[in-house]
């Protein structure tokens, strides 16, 4: 195992043994290579370089109580890729290579695996496809590679289950209306490091966006989906412009698994007022309670209005979800929706 201390891992790069690659030229794939080295030899001329022609996905492989390694629902970042590769207009692999390479990159790189006892550790894999032949019109790449990518990571946002403050970007978007915000390219994220970098100097954690077009909607935070809390309901918006999230979903289903009632619809932001818990859900974060959000006419603004959820800790509903798919995902309790892959 790596000389690392996994109790101080944070969401951040670590060199490990291999990353694998493969190309899309001619019509077919090239045999997946592995490389020991990060840097990959690419046309300056790329159309991931020049014009953002770039998808990428998140998952995680988890070491288990029984010491056995277990990928979370691989498949379905297969066919959200294949999705947001469509969108790009490039070619994407199949279910069946994507999984096979999530398996090998995993495998030669066990010794950055987090032992199971280490709360909130987990092995982060970042599938990437990019355009890669050399290009200058603006136009899809006819060459794809997509790379295996992985690192030993913690939590996203502070400590496991760390409640934080967030803000509203009123007068920033992460997307425009029918455009690329449900889908997983890297142009999304590149929209949102402005009001992300202020609110960070601010003092918050994330920034929750409203919905493009009429910004009275509660859209996502920067890099994870919204929901909350009301009752015994799980409550998540339903957005053109909203990334789906595998974690999400998942949540959706434990939710309703457990009793409660799921509703998946527009949320207005004056509803802000009646939730009794309020989080961030996605791959890296998997569940980061909100414990005040902060909501400004425009972000550089002084005027706010503040709304405060539980106690600074995490919610009870939001804490039961976290240790329902948390549990499957580390094998500690059975897996009823035979989400898991186990590898090893």
């Amino acid at each position: 195992m790596a000389n690392i201390d996994w109790s101080k891992l944070t969401f951040s790069y670590t060199k490990t043994n291999t990353i694998l690659t493969t190309t899309f030229k001619d019509g077919k794939w090239s045999p997946v290579e592995s490389h020991t080295d990060d840097y990959m030899k690419v046309s300056t001329f790329c159309g991931a370089f020049h014009y953002a022609i770039e998808c990428f996905e998140g998952l995680k492989a988890f070491r288990g109580k029984d010491g056995r390694i277990r990928l979370f629902r691989p498949e379905e970042n297969a066919k959200r890729l294949q999705r947001s590769a469509k969108f790009l207009g490039i070619e994407a692999p199949s279910v069946e290579m994507f999984v096979d390479m999530c398996k090998q990159v995993v495998k030669e790189n066990i010794d950055f695996l987090p032992p199971y006892e280490v709360t909130g550790a987990s092995m982060y894999i970042r599938p990437t496809l990019i355009g890669s032949n050399p290009q200058l019109g603006v136009q899809s790449s006819k060459e794809a590679t997509f790379l295996m990518l992985c690192a030993p990571v913690g939590a996203y946002v502070g400590g496991a289950l760390d409640a934080v403050d967030v803000v509203i970007a009123r007068n920033y978007d992460r997307a425009a209306p029918n455009g690329s915000g449900s889908y997983k390219v890297g142009g999304n994220y590149a929209c949102s490091l402005r009001s992300l970098n202020i609110a960070h100097e601010q003092g918050y954690k994330a920034v929750l966006y409203l919905d493009p077009a009429t910004k009275t909607m509660i859209d996502e935070f920067n890099s994870s989906n919204f929901f909350a809390i009301k009752g015994n309901k799980y409550i998540t918006p339903k957005s053109d412009s909203i990334l789906p999230s595998i974690t999400n979903m998942s949540l959706e289903t434990v939710a309703a698994h457990l009793g409660m009632e799921v509703e998946r619809r527009p949320v207005p932001v004056e509803e802000l007022s009646t939730f009794e818990e309020v989080g961030e859900c996605g791959t890296a974060v998997v569940i980061t309670p909100v414990h005040k959000l902060v909501d400004k006419p425009f972000l550089e603004s002084d005027e706010e209005t503040v709304y405060t959820y539980g106690d600074g800790t995490c919610g009870p509903k939001s804490l039961k979800l976290y240790q329902y798919i948390t549990g499957i995902q580390k094998g500690e309790i059975e897996d009823p929706f035979g989400w898991v892959k186990v590898i090893g």
